[in-house]
């Protein structure tokens, strides 16, 4: 199944009830969360990055005795928007993945793919984990990352980058846990990485695209299952075929 017809099938689901609650609470309590923390402290911290951005450019572009102080907060706000859309849109995901995945997953599997054997690769346990794993992962390529910040044209797309990984990484697992076992999973996410990275970052842009951002995390874990479902259906029937008396 290619992307394209995932995110078809995906957006045809979200019309069921079940999938609209889905959509809604996760992202209500992430945006009530951490919209809470930004009316607190988005002020104290847009002055001091701003600070310290003027800081930065002033030292490397001292020749030029231009004031950045109105450059710098502006910049500072944009970075702090840039960072709070994917601290809401993450959250929403964690919720999802932790309460929402099974149902989503056992709505999908009833409709499409009913004769598909549940092996049971993943759990509770595997999904607290491959959490922290992503979580942990997020923070060594923010760190990596550093010094490409220190670019400003590449602050819209650093991001991106970082969070395209992050996304295919939390929802790829619940999408098979059920029904793939452990070295299904291993061998499918191998095989399909450039295409679960490419779901993945067209979540991150989804995210900040507004409406559009407020239904994406349930839309893309419709179509993370959709595309894994297939993807395992079919190599368990390429499996059979090959198997089978000529």
């Amino acid at each position: 199944m290619s992307v394209a017809r995932s995110l078809l099938y995906a957006a045809a689901n979200l019309l069921h009830p079940r999938m609209l609650w889905l959509m809604v609470w996760p992202m209500l309590v992430a945006l009530a969360l951490w919209g809470s923390v930004a009316l607190v402290a988005w002020g104290t911290f847009a002055v001091r990055l701003a600070v310290w951005l003027q800081q930065a450019l002033d030292y490397a572009l001292s020749w030029s005795h231009v004031d950045f102080a109105t450059a710098a907060l502006v910049a500072a706000n944009v970075l702090l928007f840039i960072a709070f859309v994917p601290l809401v849109y993450l959250t929403a995901l964690f919720i999802l993945s932790v309460f929402g995945m099974q149902k989503m997953v056992g709505y999908v599997a009833s409709r499409s793919y009913p004769q598909l054997e549940r092996r049971r690769g993943g759990g509770i346990a595997g999904t607290g984990w491959n959490g922290l794993a992503a979580f942990a992962g997020m923070l060594g390529l923010a760190v990596v990352s550093i010094p490409l910040w220190l670019l400003p044209p590449l602050w819209p797309i650093i991001p991106l980058v970082i969070l395209g990984w992050v996304n295919q990484r939390l929802l790829r697992y619940d999408a098979l846990a059920e029904h793939a076992d452990a070295e299904e999973m291993r061998r499918l996410f191998r095989r399909h990485r450039g295409t679960l990275y490419l779901l993945g970052l067209l979540l991150a842009l989804a995210a900040y695209i507004p409406i559009v951002g407020f239904f994406a995390p349930v839309l893309f874990g419709l179509a993370f299952i959709h595309y894994l479902l297939g993807a395992l259906a079919a190599e368990r029937a390429a499996h059979n075929g090959a198997l089978s008396p000529i």
